[in-house]
């Protein structure tokens, strides 16, 4: 239910019809005292920015988060006609205001969708309008509404876009050129070969294709990751047997089976999880491990607690018992490589983190690799109702660290 509240205009006996551009305003006054504005009251709390004005134009709302973004003081603004002072205009500097015309245009408009105009200043702005009318709807205009959003996150949303766009088109090329290559070569020259030269270029040509799967994977992943679209479909998981089975998917693909090392806590509370996707986050995490780092990789599985962990900050072994029955479990995979460096540490979970090793430490990816998998990593773990960090281990080198929640298979 709407609130009469004060008004901000302050008192003027007799409204100038002439605005800042030096044109009729077409007002021929200003009602003054309390305006109707609901919710606006707390509009300073906002994030967004909320410029209101009354029927005839002048602002009676103008909130911090619009004075962030317009580098307008609200004090001197208030009582000021709204089209002076927001100056928008499109990207071709068409006025926005005189072919919008929102206060004589159609009187059945409600609003405005979001679309991105410019301030005076040059700034760009994310704008949406809405119309507050008597009713029933098409009377007199009431209030007119205006949001306005930093057009930076959108930006860089359009940057991390053309990123993966540049990463998948680079990506992409090297295996296809070599399917491409192999098969063309086979089809022209079929008899020229011997059967073991036929089966080297017939294996390349399917890791090839593996590797073409693995990369649209991953790209569907993100794009379910960034819409929220991820779904988990949980089963009863044993989540050392998982991790057991992906040791041995490794040393099945030669490497050695003392370069990894499972360790499994008692106590382990039942856990209800998405059980390929609980494979993807310890394969990606153990492949991590192997490709970056060095020595030993040890998988450690662990019961926790979800408010705090305080086994994160404490050895593993002879670690004291919590009292109360754990409600997570931490999954731990440590290598006993440079590490990563602490300033890095924060960024590794960011789409296409990659670097350079500098001064002995890890400081980011390099080697092959989209710079997807740890970020992929992240928005699983998560969809888990889980968190994820990575430290020094304590013997050195790098630990990635996830908690995922116990439960029944409804939670």
């Amino acid at each position: 239910m709407d609130e009469l509240i004060a008004s901000k205009v302050p008192p003027s006996p007799t409204p100038n019809r002439e605005t800042a551009d030096g044109h009729d305003s077409g007002i021929d006054s200003v009602p003054e005292g309390p305006v109707p504005i609901g919710s606006l009251i707390f509009a300073d709390e906002l994030p967004d920015g909320v410029v209101v004005a009354d029927e005839v134009g002048r602002i009676v709302v103008f909130n911090r988060a619009a004075a962030r973004l317009t580098g307008l003081d609200p004090a001197e603004v208030t009582g000021k006609f709204v089209f002076d002072v927001l100056r928008l205009r499109d990207a071709d500097g068409n006025d926005w205001w005189l072919y919008a015309d929102p206060y004589h245009g159609l009187p059945t408009r409600t609003r405005h969708p979001e679309r991105s105009l410019h301030l005076a200043c040059g700034t760009e702005v994310l704008v949406s309008v809405g119309y507050v009318r008597d009713r029933p709807p098409g009377l007199a205009l009431r209030r007119l509404v205006l949001s306005l959003r930093s057009a930076q996150q959108r930006e860089r949303l359009e940057r991390s876009r053309a990123e993966l766009v540049s990463t998948v088109a680079h990506e992409l090329r090297s295996p296809l050129t070599s399917v491409k290559g192999f098969t063309a070569t086979l089809l022209n020259k079929w008899g020229r070969f011997t059967d073991d030269q036929k089966r080297v270029m017939l294996e390349t040509v399917n890791a090839d294709a593996d590797r073409v799967t693995r990369l649209i994977t991953e790209l569907l992943d993100v794009s379910r990751i960034e819409s929220g679209r991820m779904e988990v479909h949980r089963q009863l998981v044993d989540l050392p047997d998982r991790a057991r089975k992906i040791i041995a998917g490794r040393v099945a693909a030669g490497e050695p089976e003392d370069r990894f090392r499972l360790e499994a806590r008692s106590g382990l509370p039942e856990t209800w999880l998405d059980a390929d996707k609980i494979d993807q986050i310890l394969g990606n995490l153990v492949e991590n491990a192997v490709r970056h780092g060095a020595g030993i990789v040890t998988v450690v599985v662990e019961p926790a607690h979800l408010d705090g962990d305080p086994a994160a900050s404490q050895p593993m072994s002879g670690t004291a018992a919590r009292p109360g029955a754990p409600d997570a479990v931490a999954v731990s995979v440590r290598d006993q490589g440079e590490g990563i460096a602490p300033d890095v540490a924060p960024r590794v979970f960011r789409q296409f983190w990659r670097g350079k090793p500098q001064a002995g430490r890890r400081t980011g990816r390099h080697g092959g690799g989209t710079g997807l998998g740890l970020y992929i990593v992240k928005g699983l773990v998560e969809a888990h109702g889980g968190t994820i960090s990575v430290r020094c281990a304590p013997g050195g080198g790098a630990e990635f660290r996830f908690i995922v929640p116990a439960g029944a298979a409804t939670a």
